[in-house]
């Protein structure tokens, strides 16, 4: 079955609502305080089945100016549109503000209902018709059918019904990326049931039983029930009203503009690159900085708009812009927005997102400007690697590329292949399908031999950084994965060497020769003559007679080398003689079982300046624990 959504559209008070009940025999004005006052203040819903093969789902907008805010949230999902005009009153405001709410949301298709026919004689038609032409002259409603017609008496319905449907046959729906999202537009709980949303779904799809995520709060539920305009179902679609009822759900926890989506997708942002449209009509200039009302989807956020290479956008101009908004947001890009002015709220202006996690712009802008227009006027692989780019070394999901380029999962996928082929992009992850810019990871290794070779110039006398030591000092977040295949390429590259948890550049070795050489020769036979009786740092530095920083970068290398065991900054200890030491402590507490300072100094004959630091150093080495001031075998206590 072809299913399109219909949207209303016209000034408060020309029948709009009338309208749909005539077609549908729904009355959307659901709410007390519409019936009192006899406008439409909020969207309602109405399914119109045409034929077998055909299902117009209709949303019927309010026409009043006060509620604007609710007829944008309402024509965000919609494939076309009924512009509503009454025979008796003609062209009037909002008709004017509707119609350009609609071009700037991209609605490309419609037809013109002539309203309330029956209160004019055939003279005054005629010149509504006439007005009418001139009016839609130069909108995508220029070529439109226009159809008169009176709900109350149903003279014209069935024309505009056969007219209605020969449209929606004709009419080609355009590719939708299956990606879900659900914007929301109403939120309502039902006794027995809990929360339910409603909303128009974009595209992708949702079944019962699905997990989704509620953005831009993060919070994460399970889809319990799904309908269809009224209609039980299992799954739901693209195109289709759609109502979601959730499990364990406060209704608190979800409002209007939110969107509902799959984990791990959209990613909520308050910076957006755009291109933006200022209407003819706009009145005055926009200027930089500005503060306007930010209509996406369903949402109304107040944002500024930031204007990179002028100070005013004057009336039916465009440019390339930011928006910074004063609450995160989801988007793809090519999704349409409008902006209405702070005060007086009125519409000036829309366009489309261009990239919805836009990065923070240095001066001069043309870098940006330029890369904005790539992706705004580019082919698929030009957007891609755009936007491979502006991920840096975090990389970015198929998914979420998808999102940030609006290039449907499997052409994105073969644009990714063809990109990975020519060595222009990199495969992170083919579980998560996760890339990066080629250029990006080349500047990593080159980062990475930078980084050592300047440590070596540094610390001559180390082998080098550790791991942890090398990721943390490139300042930038990298995962664990990408840093280990640098490394790993790096390796296989021979152009550094690992050495446990060291990383050096290939080729680096430490070498001693002339006094540094000597000093480290006596050094090592300073400590090993001492056994477990070692002079103290500033003792060894008197005696060899040698500086105080040569000998401590020595004593440095000695212990990265394993010839040397750092207890603290002033006693080292010959390797073999703590092994050994070490050995005979195991044996005698596997006898003894329990071991004091006193039991310590009975097997080795040490003072408490050596005992002390000794037990502390086999305690924090895992061969005893201590136990009040005793010390027991480690592995006996874990038995």
């Amino acid at each position: 079955m072809k299913h399109i959504v219909l949207g209303t559209a016209g000034h408060v008070d020309h029948g709009k609502t009338t309208l749909v009940k005539a077609l549908t025999k729904v009355d959307t004005d659901r709410l007390k305080e519409e019936k009192e006052r006899g406008i439409t203040i909020e969207l309602g819903f109405a399914p119109l089945r045409l034929d077998d093969k055909t299902f117009v789902g209709i949303v019927d907008v309010p026409g009043h100016e006060r509620f604007v805010k609710n007829m944008v949230a309402g024509a965000a999902g919609i494939d076309m549109v009924v512009l509503v005009i009454a025979a008796d009153e003609g062209i009037m405001p909002q008709t004017r503000e509707h119609l350009s709410i609609c071009e700037l949301l991209n609605v490309r298709m419609g037809l013109v209902a002539l309203t309330k026919i029956d209160l004019v004689d055939n003279e005054w038609l005629e010149l509504a018709k006439s007005e009418i032409e001139d009016f839609l002259h130069g909108t995508f409603l220029e070529d439109a059918p226009l159809i008169p017609l009176s709900a109350q008496s149903g003279e014209g319905l069935r024309d505009f019904v056969d007219v209605l449907r020969t449209m929606v046959v004709e009419m080609e729906i355009s590719d939708r990326p299956d990606i879900f999202r659900l914007p929301v537009d109403r939120v309502f709980t039902i006794k027995g049931f809990g929360t339910v949303v409603t909303g128009t779904m974009p595209s992708g799809r949702v079944a019962v039983g699905d997990t989704v995520t509620i953005l831009p709060s993060g919070e994460i539920t399970k889809v319990r029930g799904i309908q269809v305009h009224g209609e039980t179902r299992r799954e739901a679609e693209p195109g289709f009203r759609t109502a979601v009822n959730f499990q364990s759900l406060e209704k608190e926890a979800v409002r209007r503009g939110d969107v509902i989506a799959h984990p791990m997708i959209f990613e909520p942002s308050s910076r957006m690159d755009i291109f933006i449209r200022l209407l003819p009509t706009a009145g005055r200039a926009l200027k930089n900085r500005a503060l306007v009302r930010f209509h996406i989807g369903t949402a109304e956020i107040m944002g500024r708009v930031c204007l990179f290479d002028r100070e005013n956008l004057t009336p039916g101009e465009e440019a390339y812009a930011q928006v910074l908004l004063e609450e995160p947001t989801v988007a793809m890009t090519g999704d349409r927005f409008v902006i209405r002015s702070y005060s007086p709220v009125t519409t000036i202006g829309g366009g489309s997102v261009i990239d919805p996690m836009g990065t923070k712009p240095r001066k001069p802008y043309t870098d940006i400007l330029n890369e904005m227009d790539a992706i705004y006027r580019g082919g698929v692989r030009e957007k891609t690697e755009i936007i491979l780019k502006r991920s840096g070394l975090e990389g970015i999901s198929l998914n979420r590329l998808v999102t940030r380029t609006g290039i449907s999962p499997g052409k994105q996928q073969a644009v990714l292949e063809e990109l990975f082929s020519t060595k222009s992009a990199l495969l992170l992850d083919r579980e998560e399908r996760g890339a990066i810019s080629w250029g990006a990871y080349e500047k990593l290794t080159r980062d990475i031999l930078t980084y050592l070779d300047d440590y070596h110039r540094r610390f001559p006398l180390k082998k080098g950084p550790s791991r942890e030591e090398l990721r943390i000092s490139l300042r930038r977040r990298i995962t664990p994965r990408l840093f280990n295949k640098a490394l790993l390429d790096l390796e296989n590259r021979v152009l550094i060497s690992v050495d446990g948890d060291s990383i050096a550049r290939k080729g680096h070795d430490v070498r001693l020769g002339g006094d540094m050489g000597k000093l480290k020769n006596s050094l090592v036979k300073v400590y090993r003559e001492a056994g477990l009786t070692p002079p103290s740092t500033k003792e060894v530095i008197e005696r060899l007679e040698a500086g105080e920083g040569d000998t401590k970068k020595i004593l440095a290398h000695l212990v990265e080398e394993n010839i040397l065991i750092k207890i603290n900054d002033d006693m080292y200890f010959d390797r073999g003689a703590l092994e050994r030491l070490k050995t005979e402590y195991r044996s005698r507490l596997l006898e003894k079982e329990r071991f004091t300072p006193a039991d310590f100094k009975e097997m080795t004959g040490l003072s408490r300046k050596y005992i002390i630091p000794l037990m502390e150093y086999f305690d924090k080495t895992n061969l005893t624990i201590r136990v009040g001031n005793e010390r027991r075998l480690r592995e006996r206590e874990k038995r």
